[in-house]
């Protein structure tokens, strides 16, 4: 971490403020700069995951080696547009959108030749379904996979920035950014829509019905966990990723209709023994982080 001498996190709530706890924990000692609204920064200094604030960008990222682009995905491609030219060469501009075509594309028309060595886009599996500073946590990362999608041959800093990234427990992943996409769409994206689609159906069958909610077990609490997350977190997702979410929501709606289709037949114990093979398979993985 010598190498890097000032880090500026622009968006300093649940994973920006979680990064700068986590390279604090792992002892990075030099500068730590936030851009925010004024109370989140705050709160972030409070919690010593910044030094200083400002509500600027670009004032937040003037002398600083590593800018970390932690916003929603919409505002992502607006700050690669507006600072990306202001930021020195060899200076490291990357982020941590959960999508990554329309981020590529812009830091492509942005930097030209140079975004490989300029931007490096990012997207760390892992978050939780309450935002902000106050729900941050410097273990966040720790055994969650922190994905690259490289535009082109990286530069130094990236070396560097990547080396922080395995020091706070993350395992780096290089995808290719439409890989990414499909691959989100389908393992995290789709889950949320599912859990918001439950739950509201739940809502509106059972709003005059109080004491349906004292029946709802375990299994229901975790499928609608995610559920409790605001519409301003997915919104840009929504927008920046619609072809690949609507194939992975109709290819599920159309395996919904099979399972309506066969409550009575023998393909419904087929459907268990694909499920229960997908999350044996699952659960091994988990037991390797």
């Amino acid at each position: 971490m010598n190498s890097i001498r000032q880090i500026t996190v622009i968006g300093t709530g649940l994973i920006g403020g979680s990064f700068a706890l986590a390279v604090r924990k792992a002892g990075f000692t030099s500068r730590m700069m936030g851009c925010d609204r004024e109370p989140v920064l705050q709160q972030a200094r409070e919690r010593g995951a910044i030094d200083a604030g400002f509500a600027d960008p670009a004032e937040a990222a003037r002398g600083s080696d590593v800018i970390l682009l932690a916003t929603p995905v919409g505002s992502i491609i607006d700050l690669i547009e507006r600072i990306g030219p202001t930021v020195p060469p060899q200076s490291l501009l990357t982020d941590v959108g959960s999508t990554k075509m329309e981020i590529a594309d812009r830091a492509r028309a942005v930097f030209g030749q140079q975004a490989g060595q300029r931007f490096l886009p990012g997207h760390p599996m892992a978050g939780r379904e309450q935002g902000g500073i106050e729900h941050a946590d410097a273990e966040l990362f720790r055994g969650a996979a922190w994905i690259t999608t490289p535009l082109g041959e990286t530069s130094s800093a990236a070396a560097a920035f990547l080396e922080m990234i395995a020091g706070i427990g993350a395992r780096v992943l290089a995808l290719e950014p439409e890989r990414h996409d499909r691959l989100c769409a389908w393992l995290s994206h789709l889950p949320q829509m599912v859990a918001t689609a439950l739950a509201a159906s739940l809502a509106e069958e059972f709003s005059d019905d109080p004491q349906a909610l004292e029946l709802a077990g375990p299994a229901l609490r975790d499928m609608t966990r995610t559920a409790a997350s605001p519409y301003a977190m997915w919104r840009d997702i929504a927008l920046t990723n619609r072809g690949n979410l609507q194939e992975a929501l109709l290819q599920l709606e159309q395996r919904l209709g099979h399972l309506r289709e066969n409550l009575s037949t023998r393909d419904l114990a087929a459907e268990f023994d694909l499920a229960n093979n997908f999350r044996k398979a699952l659960t091994t993985e988990d037991t390797k982080d």
